[in-house]
């Protein structure tokens, strides 16, 4: 089976949103570019964690490459509107993969269609070439969709941003044990189980 990359270098539009409420709601990622828009959908845990490892990728380009980082968003570049409808899943992300171009000084980003990679695939790098190797251990990350989008610096912080201020707005913690709290009603374990 053919596998399909959706490439956006750069993309009009990248974000993170969710559709449903606080406590049911469904995370994607979404690029928009060329007329064609693509969403693919992945874990909460996911969007924090590509969030904090772009803001650590940055950090590090800055001191190793001496690239210039912006402090806060530019106003242009900041997105607060809705996902665009209708959102059509693509596939659903198992891996991401992140790289800093230092010959364009952009940050790569690669979402990778979950399935049964073999275990030395997890963590490659997106650099990576292919050793002089003639085992057919790639053979099963070939078949896996992939989305990937490069951004500048101000694109990256703002994506940052945003995908910090998605993750927020779900259920807020509970002060006591800081699990999320439910409209209806919270059974805390600090409460040994009684609703407060």
């Amino acid at each position: 089976m053919t596998h399909q990359v959706h490439a956006f270098e750069p993309p009009e539009r990248f974000v993170a949103g969710t559709v449903g409420e606080p406590g049911d709601r469904t995370f994607y990622l979404q690029a928009r570019g060329g007329g064609r828009v693509i969403s693919v959908a992945l874990e909460k845990v996911q969007v924090s964690l590509l969030a904090e490892k772009l803001e650590e990728l940055l950090l590090e380009a800055s001191k190793r490459f001496g690239v210039t980082l912006p402090e806060e968003p530019l106003l242009a570049v900041h997105d607060n509107e809705p996902l665009d409808t209708p959102v059509d899943e693509e596939f659903r992300v198992g891996t991401l993969g992140l790289a800093f171009d230092v010959d364009t000084s952009t940050v790569v980003i690669e979402a990778i269609e979950a399935g049964e990679p073999e275990p030395d695939l997890i963590g490659e790098s997106l650099g990576d070439e292919d050793d002089d190797d003639d085992d057919d251990d790639d053979e099963p990350d070939d078949d896996l969709d992939r989305l990937r989008v490069r951004l500048t610096p101000d694109a990256t912080r703002a994506f940052i941003d945003r995908a910090r201020r998605v993750v927020a707005a779900g259920r807020p913690p509970c002060p006591l044990c800081g699990q999320p709290l439910d409209p209806a009603g919270h059974l805390c374990p600090r409460h040994n189980g009684y609703h407060r």
